[in-house]
């Protein structure tokens, strides 16, 4: 249970809604309230969908393209570190949304799942965390447990997008930054295991097998 917990809190740290906010309310801004929560609803489906879509498809992408877990561990967690040291600054990564991405957002319908969804909630830093979750999961109900937590994380999403009004102005900048920057180290030390454990398996010889 303790690391069905540490799995969910990663995945949480990674797809962070608290960064979505802003956006959200930027490219929602003056719509009708029925509107928004439309769109928070697509982007809580979406961000299931492509947690889940990872989660089953990862492995047979990484055998078609010869690529290893381990090798995927240190890319991911390399990547997930450039994401963290951003949070850890309280900015957006590039990773999740460019500035490009962000202007043509502007002129999208579907703006709940592209750019919110994904890249901006579900992008390459939770996808690869999924592929290696599957990679690492053996057992009926291990594989449950890993699904229910992308179900958790886009409810969690899809909540915090519906209260992000008051969750702004609750918060406040200061206080969305302080989030931001707490969930960045969670990811920086997830990053940190991340690569020492695919480096160790690449190069057994650093571990003194």
């Amino acid at each position: 249970m303790s690391e069905f917990a540490l799995f969910l809190l990663s995945l949480f740290s990674i797809v962070n809604p608290f960064s979505a906010i802003p956006v959200f309310a930027g490219l929602t801004v003056g719509m009708p309230t029925r509107e928004r929560s439309k769109i928070t609803r697509q982007s809580g489906f979406a961000v299931f969908v492509i947690l889940t879509m990872s989660y089953l498809t990862g492995q047979g992408l990484l055998r078609f393209f010869s690529i290893s877990v381990d090798s995927l561990r240190v890319a991911g967690g390399l990547l997930i570190l450039g994401m963290a040291w951003a949070m850890l600054q309280a900015k957006t990564s590039a990773t999740k949304q460019t500035p490009e991405e962000a202007e043509e957002a502007m002129d999208r319908e579907s703006i709940g799942v592209v750019p919110i969804a994904m890249p901006l909630l579900a992008g390459p830093g939770s996808i690869s965390l999924m592929i290696i979750a599957a990679g690492d999961t053996d057992g009926f109900w291990n594989h449950a447990l890993v699904l229910l937590s992308a179900f958790l994380v886009a409810l969690s999403a899809w909540l915090i997008l519906q209260a992000a009004g008051p969750i702004a102005r609750a918060l406040g900048k200061t206080g969305m930054n302080i989030a931001t920057r707490l969930m960045g180290l969670i990811l920086a030390a997830m990053a940190i295991e991340f690569i020492t454990s695919g480096l160790g398996e690449i190069f057994p010889a650093w571990k003194g097998v």
